[in-house]
């Protein structure tokens, strides 16, 4: 059932070379009850690593990592303008993109070429040129991790927000996802408004989701580099929301800065790439770790970095940015 002193290079995108003092790979709810139980038995602390994405480990892991493995991909309903699917945590969420695509049934399409697993993906509500997990996320299973017990949440109750959910809060390290419903449709309209999708459509056949996917999949291609050639996490930080005041001040000394109006009302989102950038990190590298060249969100691990060498070069970022803008950067990547 578990593996021991388990090697996770592999097993997340930074690459960093740690091990788990206990591993289980799950297949079945059961199999999740039966490894959990035996944690608490042997009062392990437990993490729940999914695709690995979105993490970045400084030191090995006393304890037990939980990778569940649950699969498959199930029609609930289907009408004829929606189809209702549940899909296991364990499936790799590129893998259910495509499944969706070749269907042609829309919603998931611009969320393309994005590493990790399904059920990790309404933890960090990932999103992506204009869309968001919760777009098209109507409930969320799971288990407590500390009573074994089920849960449900609807969307709703999964609190999402910027990069953010319910998982991420309130119940961080609480819970491991289980399966995951989503409400697709079956004439679907491609989302081409954000960023270069539409010029990207202009190397595509058509303008149908499957022509969305491969814009998406260019793009990303182009501007963010392969976690099997370089460790990285994708961004690493939030863009943050600050105070109209401040955004216009800093508009003022920067007048070619882009703001985007945010949830809050009176308040402003800044891209942290654009603030990092002027700070002079773009292409910086220290040692073992440094900065993508292209796009500075994007903390890169060489070969031979430790999670500590990230983390402290994303400390000096942070505080540069504080230091000339007055923002505070919020991680975006967990850090364990």
């Amino acid at each position: 059932m578990f593996l021991y002193h388990h090697s996770l290079k592999k097993l997340h995108t930074f690459g960093i070379d740690v091990t788990a003092r206990y591993f289980a790979q799950p297949c079945s709810v059961e199999e999740v009850k039966e490894v959990v139980a035996t944690a608490h038995r042997l009062a392990l602390p437990i993490f729940v690593l999914g695709g690995g994405s979105n993490v970045l480990f400084t030191s090995d892991f006393d304890g037990l990592i939980i990778h569940p493995m649950l699969q498959g991909i199930d029609v609930i309903e289907m009408t004829d303008k929606h189809v209702s699917i549940t899909v296991g945590a364990g499936v790799l969420w590129d893998d259910l993109v495509a499944w969706s695509v070749d269907r042609q049934w829309g919603g998931l399409e611009n969320l393309s070429h994005i590493p990790g697993t399904v059920g990790a993906a309404p933890v960090q509500n990932i999103g992506a040129y204009g869309v968001e997990v919760k777009d098209v996320v109507t409930k969320v299973e799971g288990l407590f991790l500390d009573t074994l017990e089920p849960f449900t949440f609807t969307a709703t109750a999964c609190a999402f927000g910027y990069r953010t959910s319910l998982f991420k809060t309130e119940l961080k390290d609480k819970t491991l996802i289980t399966k995951v419903f989503f409400l697709l449709s079956t004439n679907p309209i491609p989302n081409t408004a954000y960023g270069q999708i539409e010029e990207e459509l202009l190397k595509q056949p058509d303008r149908s989701i499957q022509s969305v996917r491969n814009a998406v999949i260019n793009i990303r291609s182009q501007k963010l580099p392969d976690p099997a050639i370089i460790g990285n996490a994708g961004s690493f930080f939030k863009n943050p929301t600050v105070p109209e005041s401040l955004a216009f001040q800093i508009r003022t000394a920067y007048p070619h800065i882009p703001l985007y109006p945010a949830e809050i009302q009176g308040n402003y989102k800044i891209p942290a790439a654009f603030l990092i950038d002027q700070c002079g990190w773009k292409d910086v590298r220290k040692g073992n770790v440094g900065v993508h060249f292209n796009q500075p969100l994007v903390l890169l691990a060489f070969e031979g970095a430790t999670g500590a060498e990230v983390l402290h070069l994303s400390q000096e970022i942070q505080n540069s940015v504080q230091q000339r803008f007055g923002v505070t950067l919020e991680r975006e990547v967990n850090v364990v």
